[in-house]
Protein backbone atom coordinates (compact mmCIF):
# COMPACT_ATOMS: atom_id res chain seq x y z
CA UNK A 1 0.00 0.00 0.00
CA UNK A 2 2.00 2.83 -0.70
CA UNK A 3 1.31 6.42 -0.81
CA UNK A 4 0.07 7.71 -4.48
CA UNK A 5 -1.32 10.50 -5.65
CA UNK A 6 -1.70 12.79 -2.64
CA UNK A 7 -4.16 15.38 -3.09
CA UNK A 8 -4.84 18.50 -0.63
CA UNK A 9 -7.34 17.49 1.45
CA UNK A 10 -4.78 14.10 2.67
CA UNK A 11 -2.38 16.84 3.72
CA UNK A 12 -4.32 19.10 5.60
CA UNK A 13 -6.33 16.28 7.76
CA UNK A 14 -2.93 14.62 8.17
CA UNK A 15 -1.72 18.03 9.61
CA UNK A 16 -4.43 18.57 11.55
CA UNK A 17 -4.31 15.03 12.96
CA UNK A 18 -0.69 15.82 13.86
CA UNK A 19 -1.63 19.03 15.30
CA UNK A 20 -4.34 17.47 17.85
CA UNK A 21 -1.78 14.57 18.77
CA UNK A 22 1.22 16.92 19.54
CA UNK A 23 -1.72 19.24 21.19
CA UNK A 24 -2.58 15.82 23.69
CA UNK A 25 0.69 15.22 24.37
CA UNK A 26 1.64 18.52 25.81
CA UNK A 27 -1.58 18.53 27.78
CA UNK A 28 -0.37 14.97 29.22
CA UNK A 29 3.28 16.25 29.93
CA UNK A 30 2.82 19.50 31.65
CA UNK A 31 -0.09 17.21 33.26
CA UNK A 32 -2.99 19.87 32.78
CA UNK A 33 -6.37 19.44 34.79
CA UNK A 34 -8.35 16.84 33.23
CA UNK A 35 -5.80 15.20 31.16
CA UNK A 36 -5.36 11.25 31.63
CA UNK A 37 -3.38 8.53 29.74
CA UNK A 38 -6.80 7.33 28.37
CA UNK A 39 -7.93 10.74 26.92
CA UNK A 40 -4.65 11.01 25.44
CA UNK A 41 -4.66 7.29 24.06
CA UNK A 42 -7.80 7.35 22.72
CA UNK A 43 -6.78 10.83 21.11
CA UNK A 44 -3.79 8.84 19.01
CA UNK A 45 -5.90 6.13 18.05
CA UNK A 46 -8.72 8.63 16.46
CA UNK A 47 -6.96 11.14 15.04
CA UNK A 48 -4.07 8.36 14.01
CA UNK A 49 -6.58 6.40 12.23
CA UNK A 50 -7.67 9.27 10.55
CA UNK A 51 -4.14 10.33 9.19
CA UNK A 52 -4.29 6.65 8.12
CA UNK A 53 -7.20 6.46 6.04
CA UNK A 54 -6.67 9.76 4.95
CA UNK A 55 -3.21 8.31 3.65
CA UNK A 56 -4.42 5.31 2.71
CA UNK A 57 -8.32 6.05 1.04
CA UNK A 58 -8.33 2.73 -1.03
CA UNK A 59 -8.35 1.03 2.95
CA UNK A 60 -12.12 2.77 3.56
CA UNK A 61 -13.15 0.56 0.26
CA UNK A 62 -11.85 -2.35 1.19
CA UNK A 63 -13.52 -1.77 4.88
CA UNK A 64 -16.79 -1.31 3.16
CA UNK A 65 -16.83 -4.00 1.00
CA UNK A 66 -16.16 -5.90 3.88
CA UNK A 67 -18.81 -4.59 6.01
CA UNK A 68 -21.40 -4.41 3.13
CA UNK A 69 -21.54 -0.87 2.22
CA UNK A 70 -22.00 -0.70 -1.71
CA UNK A 71 -20.66 2.91 -3.49
CA UNK A 72 -18.28 5.46 -2.65
CA UNK A 73 -20.20 7.42 0.71
CA UNK A 74 -17.08 6.80 2.81
CA UNK A 75 -15.60 10.26 1.88
CA UNK A 76 -19.07 11.51 3.13
CA UNK A 77 -18.67 8.84 6.24
CA UNK A 78 -15.19 9.94 7.19
CA UNK A 79 -16.09 13.87 7.18
CA UNK A 80 -19.42 13.55 9.22
CA UNK A 81 -17.01 11.34 11.73
CA UNK A 82 -14.66 14.03 11.71
CA UNK A 83 -16.93 16.64 12.48
CA UNK A 84 -18.79 14.74 15.03
CA UNK A 85 -15.51 14.12 16.89
CA UNK A 86 -14.78 17.71 16.96
CA UNK A 87 -18.22 18.95 18.30
CA UNK A 88 -17.97 15.77 20.87
CA UNK A 89 -14.35 16.29 22.06
CA UNK A 90 -14.60 20.57 22.23
CA UNK A 91 -18.14 19.95 24.49
CA UNK A 92 -16.35 17.61 26.84
CA UNK A 93 -13.50 20.10 27.25
CA UNK A 94 -16.59 22.48 27.90
CA UNK A 95 -17.86 20.28 30.86
CA UNK A 96 -14.99 19.96 32.12
CA UNK A 97 -13.98 23.37 32.42
CA UNK A 98 -17.12 24.14 33.99
CA UNK A 99 -17.14 21.22 36.59
CA UNK A 100 -13.86 22.75 37.66
CA UNK A 101 -14.99 26.48 37.99
CA UNK A 102 -17.85 24.55 39.82
CA UNK A 103 -15.78 23.39 41.96
CA UNK A 104 -13.74 25.85 42.89
CA UNK A 105 -16.88 28.49 43.27
CA UNK A 106 -17.91 25.98 46.09
CA UNK A 107 -14.83 25.96 47.93
CA UNK A 108 -14.62 28.93 48.27
CA UNK A 109 -17.93 29.71 49.54
CA UNK A 110 -17.52 26.71 51.70
CA UNK A 111 -14.39 28.54 53.04
CA UNK A 112 -16.28 32.30 53.74
CA UNK A 113 -18.51 30.21 55.24
CA UNK A 114 -15.82 28.64 57.58
CA UNK A 115 -14.44 31.69 58.33
CA UNK A 116 -17.27 33.54 59.64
Amino acid sequence: MLVSNVHFYQIAILVISCLMIFFGLEKTIKQKPGQTFLKLAIRIIVWGGMAAVALFPSFTNYLAHFIGIEGNVNAVILTGFLLVFLIIFKILSVVERIEQDITRLTRKEALKKLKQ
